[in-house]
């Protein structure tokens, strides 16, 4: 019963890290799902509340992180897109 009571919040917070899309969102569900990980670890070893505090300040960690390689990716794909459009051959239009 302790694993699925574990499961569902973290199962939910990563559904709702994939809908950020601002770095303090992104940072803040890290620091959320980052929590509740660490208290429950923490809750197993007899902390919960430093498991807590160690568990988010991890998560806000990765959250930023994952926020800056989602920036990264957007970043080269409106690069690439701005090469295709360059590397186009210019086609004239004539009017009839």
């Amino acid at each position: 019963m302790k694993i699925i009571t574990l499961t569902i919040p973290i199962t939910l917070s990563l559904f709702l890290m994939g809908c950020q899309t601002t770095t303090a969102n992104r940072t803040g569900t890290g620091a959320a799902m980052g929590a509740v990980g660490g208290a429950a670890i923490g809750s197993l070893s007899g902390d919960a509340g430093k498991g807590a505090l160690i568990g988010a300040g991890a998560g806000a960690l990765g959250g930023y992180l994952y926020d800056q390689q989602k920036k990264q990716e957007e970043q080269n794909y409106y690069y690439q897109q701005q090469q295709r459009q360059y590397q186009q051959p210019y086609q004239r239009q004539y009017r009839d």
